[in-house]
């Protein structure tokens, strides 16, 4: 079905949203490949989407895994702001996946630099107080709004450092609407690494 829901400027803004996600992806070595890419809406909800390879089932995840998550899920509203000159409410359920992941990594697993090794989880289901004092609460405030920015800088970097290529790639997929890994190699070139499903595979021979 042809997209006919948005107009050229909307579709301008997902196109360089969605492939701001892919990019910064593509360019991450913790990160499983981009599949597809496409601009084609599903609802109004979601406007555009980045299918990745789906991930074996995973029991742990390092600290630079969770980097690598968290700078893809800020990818598409740091290309937003380079390229268009706008930000938009696109971005939302990037934005709360990205504080939400922020947030757990350092009130739960410990990986932050001021609360190093401490979780606050609390496991009464029937507490409504917070396991930790109003400072404490303070500073990991400040801690998961620093990882945040520091992420969408580096997302920004990773763009900026590839934007002939991203620009060329969300014009592609303006003009197509759905475009394949092929169209990203095509343009990036081949990723130097293996991603962790490949790795797997390779295992099992």
């Amino acid at each position: 079905k042809k997209n006919s829901v948005l107009t050229e400027f909307e579709k301008k803004l997902v196109a360089y949203h969605e492939v701001g996600h892919a990019m910064v992806a593509y360019k991450q070595k913790n990160a499983e490949p981009v599949q597809k890419i496409t601009i084609v809406p599903r609802t109004m909800g979601s406007l555009g989407y980045v299918m990745q390879v789906p991930e074996e089932e995973k029991y742990l995840m390092t600290k630079d895994e969770l980097m690598t998550r968290l700078v893809t899920l800020l990818g598409g509203r740091a290309a937003e702001e380079l390229f268009t000159g706008h930000i938009s409410s696109g971005a939302m359920n990037d934005l709360e996946r990205a504080t939400k992941s922020a947030y757990g990594m350092v009130a739960y697993l410990g990986m932050s630099k001021t609360l190093p090794n401490i979780c606050f989880y609390n496991q009464n289901e029937y507490s409504f107080q917070r396991p930790y004092s109003e400072s404490t609460a303070r500073e990991i405030d400040q801690e998961v709004l620093k990882i945040v920015n520091e992420q969408y800088t580096r997302a920004k970097n990773i763009l900026m450092e590839h934007k002939e290529g991203h620009n060329a790639l969300a014009e592609l997929l303006i003009k197509k609407e759905v475009i394949m890994a092929e169209d990203v190699e095509h343009i990036f070139g081949k990723r130097p690494w293996l991603s962790r499903s490949q790795e797997i595979m390779e295992d099992e021979q």
